[in-house]
């Protein structure tokens, strides 16, 4: 009597199924071992349900067949993740899915009918064995935690959010059963991965992780995931790149990036580590149309220079202090939040972060420590490195780096520098100071062929109108915006020449004599804003510009480029001058000055004394610098 009730409930479930059309003609798909099925491991027995089920004599739930896995399992961990993963239950929804995926039992391995003849294999793809490290957590601690980026119906009443009710928590938990049946693999057509939806756009993500979700004082990580760029755009990938199973990005989702099982990366299942994630698509190869500013590691290539990639002593980590000490690196993610960045449309004024940088951190300019989530101007995300994070290195890859006469401490710090109480700066943390206007401003910056008008001069600049790829799209280019990478010196976007001695005071080793004012010259950095051929080389602002720039000295001797955060005595630090003591030594023991008043200055420089009268001396490199008799 008890055998026809089954039987009577088998039939009626299988009926509905049928009826509501959610089993097709592969309902089985690669989990057919019979003889003729259509798995790549077939089995002597035709009826393909007994691999798994035994209508009599089955183990536990779900008259189970197939012997059950003991693997002890390496289990999910993140220092993000508020739930902690455990070894999955014995004769449970995913210990049953293990049974054949961990591979440790043989196919075939029947309770009912022992061990049943098979041939082939399963794809290395789908034998996880005993890491579950790089696979999504399940089996999971109950009650299950909730956490921002998580719809709270899961922690509350143990629901998806997905209407259909397809993707559900089993008992509570996540299991393989909340996102796999097992039983018909198309569901989702293009994946084939026996998803119980179609999962094009993220849907089966979705159900559970909530980009929408606001709470005062957290911070969401897929915060505006639905109007980003990887959730929108329409490019197609190419099945070369092997970063999921969908043919567009917005289709994709969240597959380009993570990987549900076997990820390289392991915690957050990214699909590579850090950099390497992004490179997949963003190699200007295997997605198409995909503009060329978009191939964004071609600004590293030979023999260009970028911002420095991790390396295994110091990985990027999403738990990590946003002030980055003693962890010199610069991964995308550190720039960019890939689930809300935006392709730029129109480039916006100054100073406020661009919208490929949304919902990225920054460190505020007034401290130096404080953490802003998000980052609302472009140099605050800067001074997660560039401020006052220790450990910050002087890298000879970037080329010749000056050292100032006047410091406010730590020359790397570049708070101080362009401070609003700084004697003078260039205008990247506050509006320019009309008490030190410069005559040979422009009124457009220059476009990269130096010659082509482009945005209007403001009154605040960012840290990438120098500090930019040398082939930027804002500027007239084609590659990328930023800091990538450029074939210039400091990851600048023009060549800007240092002058550089063995000795202080000594002969200049690389003049420029007769300048070259155009594009390809040693000044084209400083020409794009300031007009060198009408207003510096013609001693507009300065008397001995002309002579300065003719015999051919670089603007680093006397200028430093960011600004001066110190005073001095001796030097008053206007219109940017504070020398590189490196090129420029004491004359006659008197410390190297410059006076704003007289337009004078005392020091030594290619063997030539400047005198507190105004005199110059030709001098020879001795002790004190006397002059030659």
């Amino acid at each position: 009597m008890r055998l026809r009730n089954l039987l009577t409930v088998l039939t009626i479930v299988s009926a509905a199924a049928v009826a509501s059309g959610q089993i097709t003609g592969d309902a089985l798909g690669v989990h057919d071992f019979a003889p003729t099925g259509t798995s790549p491991v077939t089995g002597m027995r035709p009826d393909a349900c007994s691999y798994c089920h035994a209508p009599h004599s089955g183990l536990n739930t779900g008259l189970w067949n197939q012997k059950l896995t003991k693997q002890i399992y390496t289990t999910y961990s993140s220092d993000t993740e508020k739930n902690v993963t455990q070894q999955p239950t014995i004769g449970g929804p995913s210990n049953h899915c293990l049974s054949c995926h961990d591979g440790t039992v043989a196919m075939g391995s029947t309770v009912v009918f022992g061990q049943v003849t098979t041939h082939g294999s399963m794809n290395a793809q789908d034998v996880f064995g005993s890491n579950m490290q790089p696979t999504h957590p399940f089996s999971m601690v109950l009650p299950l935690k909730d956490s921002i980026d998580l719809f709270s119906s899961l922690a509350a009443n143990h629901r998806t959010n997905d209407a259909t009710g397809a993707v559900t928590l089993v008992n509570g938990n996540v299991e393989c059963t909340s996102c796999h049946n097992p039983h018909v693999q198309a569901k989702d057509p293009v994946a084939l991965n026996f998803l119980v939806l179609n999962s094009a756009s993220g849907a089966l993500c979705l159900a559970c992780h909530n980009p929408n979700r606001r709470i005062s004082g957290q911070v969401n990580p897929i915060e505006d995931w639905s109007t980003g760029a990887h959730a929108t755009s329409t490019a197609k990938i190419s099945q070369s790149a092997s970063v999921g199973s969908y043919a567009t990005v917005t289709a994709n989702a969240c597959e380009s990036c993570h990987a549900e099982h076997n990820s390289a990366a392991g915690s957050r299942l990214l699909r590579g580590l850090n950099e390497q994630d992004c490179i997949g698509c963003h190699n200007g190869s295997n997605v198409s149309p995909m503009p060329a500013y978009t191939n964004v590691f071609a600004e590293y290539a030979s023999p260009k220079v970028g911002h420095p990639f991790p390396t295994s002593n110091n990985p990027h980590d999403p738990a990590e202090a946003v002030l980055l000490n003693n962890n010199r690196h610069a991964t995308c993610v550190d720039c960019h939040n890939a689930h809300s960045s935006q392709i730029v449309a129109t480039f916006s004024r100054p100073p406020l972060i661009r919208i490929s940088q949304r919902d990225i951190a920054g460190i505020s300019s007034t401290d130096g420590t404080t953490v802003l989530t998000p980052a609302v101007n472009q140099y605050e995300n800067c001074l997660r490195c560039h401020g006052m994070s220790a450990g910050k290195q002087v890298l000879p890859i970037y080329g010749y780096f000056p050292n100032r006469a006047v410091s406010a401490g730590d020359p790397l710090n570049l708070i101080p520098q362009f401070a609003p109480t700084a004697t003078s700066s260039h205008p990247v943390m506050h509006v320019s100071n009309s008490a030190f206007a410069q005559p040979s401003l422009r009124t457009r910056m220059l476009q990269l062929d130096g010659i082509t008008q482009g945005r209007v001069m403001g009154t605040q600049i960012f840290c990438t109108d120098c500090h930019n790829s040398d082939d930027n799209r804002e500027f007239g280019g084609t590659g990328a915006n930023g800091p990538h990478g450029s074939k210039w010196t400091h990851i600048l976007e023009r060549r800007y020449e240092f002058s550089q001695t063995a000795t202080p005071g000594g002969l200049i080793s690389n003049l420029f004599p007769t300048p070259d004012l155009t594009i390809t010259g040693p000044y084209a950095m400083c020409d794009k804003c300031h007009n060198l051929a009408s207003q510096v080389v013609k001693n507009t602002s300065w008397t001995y510009h002309s002579n300065h720039i003719n015999d051919g000295f670089s603007c680093s001797t006397c200028h430093t480029a960011h600004g001066m955060g110190a005073t001095s005595a001796t030097i008053t630090g206007e219109r940017l001058i504070n020398f590189d003591v490196n090129v420029v030594a004491a004359n006659n023991g008197q410390p190297v000055s410059y006076n704003r008043a007289t337009n004078s200055c005392v020091l030594v420089c290619h063997q030539t004394a400047h005198n507190a009268n105004g005199t110059v001396t030709h001098v020879t490199l001795r002790t004190g610098f006397s002059p030659r008799k």
